[in-house]
């Protein structure tokens, strides 16, 4: 099986316990705020999937890299750095969106 196959069976699943537990949590709550719960885990959940793709092709290329150059320690940090600060919007907007829960 491909890496799309394994992250699209792997967002379904997660989307399915989401709404499974933001079922059972209150009773209450309206469908709005369980949706708008499966927004920020799904905001979080695929930034991640994204990042780790990425930071796998990154990481493998800099290993490469470094062991030709060492003096290019600097740089590789820097650009395994970069696809993190997508992580770090995705839980602002996370906190956001629960913000508004309630």
């Amino acid at each position: 099986m491909n890496k799309f196959g394994f992250s699209a069976i792997l967002i379904l699943v997660a989307s399915i316990f989401g709404l499974a537990f933001a079922q059972e949590a209150q009773a209450a709550a309206s469908i709005g705020d369980g949706l708008i719960a499966l927004g920020a885990a799904l905001a979080i959940g695929i930034a991640a999937i994204g990042v780790g793709l990425a930071q796998a092709a990154i990481g493998s290329a800099g290993a490469g890299t470094l062991a030709e150059r060492p003096e290019a320690f600097g740089q590789i940090l820097i650009y395994l750095v970069i696809p993190e600060t997508i992580i770090i919007f995705a839980f602002v907007i996370a906190f956001f969106l629960n913000g508004q829960i309630g």
